[in-house]
């Protein structure tokens, strides 16, 4: 989850992008590829049916026959051939995320009878290890939720956010290389189609989840002859305009979807982690609590920052929205910095998979579209933004490291059309804090008779088998059992 904007320079006939119609400029047209070499997966806890093995791409599709990156596949087979339809590519969110693990973790959520029709597909996207690497190597402060998401200063100030931007565009020019450059959407849509080439199918069904819905967007618009049964699911918002930096937005409105449901369980009697007697005493006490904590932060040896400040306090609150098993996080991190005295710190992921996370993050923001320069274009809309949104104080449209990229973007964000096979399924919970309701339905007026749209009543992030309902899921696994959509879009309670 991400969010970004970039105007471009449009190099027609190097990039494909032609005033909104993409040309594929597949690698895989070249001819029959050579058989893939698949060996047992690295890692713990992984079905040992799951196999790996690495496809070679492009690290430039408007030069197929320049320097190469492996793109890292995961399988597992279908559990009947005899039923088998095809590949099922699972899509993953971030930027920055993969997949890798997603035929045994999600494999097993599965029905039967889709683990039958379908070899269940996971794939690292270009610069995620175990693909080949990308990374720009800033300094550990600027490795921080509240940097990596970066939020404004208590008083909405973007200084601090303006230098790191200058600080990760000039070590993205030191130590990114020459693929920090060619990491985009686009360009993770054109490894799909060699991937999908390189696994010898003819077409490609996708499960594509937060900004996977993006990515499967764009690919079924860069080669809509070569999808099968398409599956978005917690769907971005795709703006051929702001693009990522819609996504960021999205955040107040997501926020306020969700914060009403974590008050109403933190004001709940007999929850041992309450902490107030109403929703209204949740939120006005989550307000007040952040306030303080901008004032007085409180020491959290060990913490990145060092600290329990206020933003600190707001990014744990967006981080448990994500799904609802986690509101006792927020919860208790309130209680604690209520009575002075906090846990241990939370353990951080390795800094090496946080500096790859990151440059794989703002390469794809920042090549995806270009941002604004001005610090004044963030200065107001942060001050709009906290008058209208206090939970979020001005975050979602704070300036991204972006506003220093030290490239312009190469070609045109993906426009997503109604030109192409009806063949794509949305599904989307009600009350989701990163890809809202409302930004769905941006694609699904995008998509137009392409798409048919469940909506279902959850609360939380990712919908199919994750935080959805059992009406959803069975209409996402009916589609790819039977090719059947709900005859309209269809509402779930």
């Amino acid at each position: 989850m991400k969010q970004i904007t970039k105007s471009a320079a449009l190099i027609a006939a190097a990039s494909g992008v032609v005033f909104g119609l993409v040309t594929p400029l597949t690698a895989s047209a070249t001819g029959a590829p050579a058989p893939l070499k698949w060996t047992k997966c690295e890692g713990d806890g992984l079905d040992p049916r799951q196999e790996c093995t690495t496809v070679s791409v492009p690290m430039d599709y408007a030069d197929p026959g320049g320097p190469r990156i492996d793109i890292a596949v995961s399988r597992i087979r279908s559990e009947n051939p005899s039923a088998r339809r095809g590949a099922l590519l699972m899509i993953p969110g971030g930027p920055g995320g993969d997949s890798l693990a997603h035929p045994s973790d999600k494999g097993k959520l599965m029905p039967r009878q889709v683990r039958d029709a379908y070899d269940l597909i996971g794939f690292a996207p270009r610069g995620n290890a175990p693909s080949t690497p990308v990374s720009c190597e800033v300094g550990s402060g600027d490795l921080s939720a509240t940097s990596l998401l970066p939020w404004p200063a208590p008083d909405g100030s973007v200084t601090e956010n303006m230098a790191m931007g200058r600080r990760l565009g000039d070590a993205c020019v030191r130590n990114g290389g020459e693929l920090i450059k060619h990491i985009s959407t686009l360009n993770n849509a054109r490894d799909i189609d060699s991937i999908r080439a390189a696994l010898g199918e003819r077409k490609l069904s996708a499960w594509g989840v937060s900004y996977g819905t993006y990515v499967g967007a764009a690919y079924a618009e860069l080669f809509p002859r070569r999808t099968d049964r398409i599956v978005l699911d917690s769907s971005d918002n795709p703006d051929p305009v702001q693009a990522e930096r819609a996504w960021l937005r999205a955040f107040e409105v997501g926020v306020e979807d969700n914060f009403p449901e974590f008050a109403k369980w933190a004001s709940r009697p007999g929850n041992p982690d309450r902490v107030a007697k109403t929703p209204a005493q949740v939120r006005s006490g989550f307000l007040a609590l952040a306030a303080r904590l901008d004032r007085e932060p409180i020491p959290w040896p060990g913490a990145n920052p060092a600290e329990l400040n206020g933003n600190v306090l707001r990014q744990t609150m967006l981080s448990s929205m994500y799904d609802p098993d986690d509101y006792p996080v927020l919860a208790k991190l309130m209680l604690a910095a209520e009575s002075g005295t906090l846990p241990a710190a939370p353990p951080r992921p390795p800094e090496s998979a946080l500096q790859n996370y990151l440059a794989v993050g703002a390469g794809t923001i920042c090549n995806d579209v270009a941002w604004p320069e001005s610090a004044a274009v963030y200065e107001k809309g942060v001050a709009e933004s906290r008058a209208k949104y206090p939970l979020t104080a001005g975050m979602p449209r704070n300036a991204l490291p972006c506003t220093a990229w030290p490239w312009e973007p190469r070609e045109a964000p993906v426009r997503v059309t109604d030109r192409g096979p009806s063949n794509v399924l949305m599904i989307q919970n009600e009350r989701d804090v990163a890809t809202p309701l409302s930004g769905a339905l941006k694609l699904r007026e995008a998509l137009g008779r392409r798409a048919v749209m469940v909506t279902v009543n959850s609360t939380g992030h990712d919908a199919y088998l994750e935080n959805g309902n059992a009406c959803g899921d069975a209409a996402v696994s009916r589609y790819l059992v039977t090719g059947k959509r709900p005859g309209q879009d269809l509402y779930c309670e």
